[in-house]
């Protein structure tokens, strides 16, 4: 499983505003060049994680991004499933009836088991600043 470029650029973003004073506000041209993200690209993911409400967004002369809410209450499975979707890691995990076998499928549990405590590790890791670890340059 691998998540996708703009999920993780959606992250990258996320860290640059975790690092801002909470009442400032970036510009995405800044976003961009710090976190290396073609701008094009950012436009469409900073406008799909302030319709999942991680993020607010204002134009205008005094205008930029910030985060919706506190980083320590932002995790990264929600970052992540702002952009891709619901976290699977197999069809079934999702949707039993999808699976031929159903519930006598032998790898139904491990899969669900497995995708339960990848959800658990990430949505437990927030964007706090204790949890962030700069990134050199």
């Amino acid at each position: 499983m691998q998540i996708t470029r703009q999920a993780d650029y959606a992250l990258r973003a996320i860290i640059y505003l975790s690092r801002m004073d909470q009442n400032s506000k970036a510009s995405t041209k800044d976003i961009a060049e710090d976190q290396q993200i073609p701008p094009s690209f950012l436009a469409k993911i900073i406008s799909q994680l302030s319709i999942a409400g991680l993020i607010n967004t204002s134009r205008g002369a005094r205008g930029g991004v910030s985060l919706a809410k506190a980083p320590e209450k932002i995790s990264i499975l929600e970052v992540v499933e702002a952009i891709d979707g619901p976290m699977l890691l197999n069809e079934c995990t999702g949707n039993p009836k999808t699976c031929p076998f159903g519930k006598d499928c032998p790898l139904h549990q491990v899969w669900c088991e497995a995708k339960a405590e990848l959800h658990a590790k990430l949505s437990a890791a927030t964007f706090s600043a204790e949890n962030l670890i700069p990134i050199s340059q």
